[in-house]
């Protein structure tokens, strides 16, 4: 697996998840994490989380904003809360967070070795490690302020982290996969997400391995003669070829609230749409057997279906898993809280069903997904303005909710009494 997947420019925000939004999050969180572990099991869960593009996608889906720097704090905080009473069924344990919970993730490591049998010491010493690479060995002008460690029963783990630069006001996210892992020291990171700052110190560079054992030298040599020697044996000497390194992908995430044409692949929405209408909501919902599901929320689970069935090329336009949900900041609009109950309740008859042995449901699911893929090769639609228009006309059927409030019902509307199905 490639250690360094891509980066993203964070750009940060204020303010606090609402407590009905968070609580949603976790729910969906916690059963998407479900189906994708029955589909492909632990470490391809893990593998997801180690890929920056879809963890943005994972935390657009859930109403997040979808640009921000604080879709991390809210994605490993949905994920600690709906996961922690499934570890045991799961053999999955989320530790640490922002600020003082990313200090105590060493003491909750030690805890997750003593219910486990794992070496809790050593995940403890690991978990510093990887703190102290990206503070010290990447010297980038980010500070950490959030540490989450994912590790599973058989010891395979995922770390995220988050830095912030306050010059910039800007976040930067790293990445960190156990798999194939062989040095904490040399090119070990699945992703590094944040804008290019120019010229940095990053002693984990391959091309770092004659710096780090100079420096090793220089200490062995501690006084200022050894190093005046050291400085005085310098001479210029033609730079050696660079080692070759693969083409990253560069996720920039605009300090803007809106969605825009450009930051969603329309094509994609489009299959999206066709898929959900080409399934029936009424055939749907009989197979699902979940009342209450309508054309609305047959294509949010398009996306969710995409989120837990899709290829990592799938996820390069974020943005357009923020269509599913909304935003709580009322971008690209307001949380569409009906809908949004409705395509968990859809997702957890289908977990539970499936843990039983009966695949029939999260296979619909699946389905759903493949036919978005096929349509989107022919399907047309309306433009991104227009659709989000049209959901923003329709939020109040849609029981829309932002951190500004409830979304009252359109003027002509007003004397309407009841809601639209969703």
């Amino acid at each position: 697996m490639s250690r360094r997947a891509g980066s993203a420019d964070l750009p940060l925000h204020g303010g606090r998840v609402p407590a009905w939004l968070g609580q949603r999050m976790t729910k969906l969180g916690t059963v998407i994490t479900q189906a994708i572990i029955l589909h492909y099991g632990r470490d391809e869960f893990l593998r997801r989380l180690a890929h920056p593009f879809w963890f943005q996608s994972f935390g657009a889906v859930m109403g997040m904003d979808w640009h921000s720097s604080g879709i991390t704090t809210s994605v490993l905080g949905a994920l600690k809360r709906g996961l922690t009473p499934l570890s045991a069924e799961l053999g999955l344990h989320v530790c640490g967070g922002r600020g003082r919970h990313s200090r105590a993730t060493p003491d909750e490591l030690l805890a997750v070795g003593n219910r486990t049998g794992l070496d809790g010491s050593a995940l403890a010493r690991t978990s510093r490690m990887i703190a102290k690479v990206d503070s010290a060995a990447v010297q980038d002008g980010f500070d950490l302020y959030l540490h989450g460690f994912i590790v599973a029963d058989d010891g395979r783990w995922v770390v995220v982290q988050q830095g912030m630069n306050d010059g910039t006001r800007l976040a930067r996210r790293y990445h960190w996969l156990s798999e194939d892992l062989k040095s904490f020291v040399e090119a070990p990171h699945a992703a590094i997400d944040g804008r290019n700052q120019g010229r940095i110190v990053n002693l984990t560079d391959r091309r770092a391995a004659a710096s780090r054992i100079g420096q090793l030298d220089l200490l062995r040599d501690l006084g200022p003669d050894g190093i005046v020697r050291e400085a005085a044996a310098l001479t210029p000497a033609p730079p050696a070829p660079a080692t070759a390194q693969p083409e990253l992908p560069h996720l920039v995430m605009p300090d803007r609230h809106e969605v825009r044409p450009g930051d969603v692949i329309l094509r994609r929405l489009h299959g999206a749409l066709a898929a959900a209408a080409e399934a029936g909501p009424r055939d749907f919902a009989e197979l699902l057997m979940v009342p209450g599901v309508g054309a609305r929320t047959v294509r949010s689970l398009a996306m969710v279906a995409e989120l837990v069935h899709g290829a990592p090329c799938r996820f390069d336009d974020p943005a357009r898993f923020s269509l599913a949900h909304g935003g709580k900041d009322r971008q690209p609009f307001p949380v569409p809280v009906l809908v949004y109950d409705r395509t968990i309740q859809v997702m957890k008859s289908a977990v539970e069903a499936a843990s039983l042995g009966n695949d029939e449901k999260l296979d619909a699911i699946r389905r759903l997904d493949a036919q978005a893929r096929r349509l989107e090769q022919t399907a047309d639609g309306p433009s991104l303005d227009a659709f989000i228009d049209g959901e923003r006309r329709r939020s109040h059927d849609y029981g829309g909710r932002s951190v500004f409030g409830h979304e009252p019902p359109p003027a002509e509307r007003t004397s309407r009494t009841g809601r639209a199905g969703g």
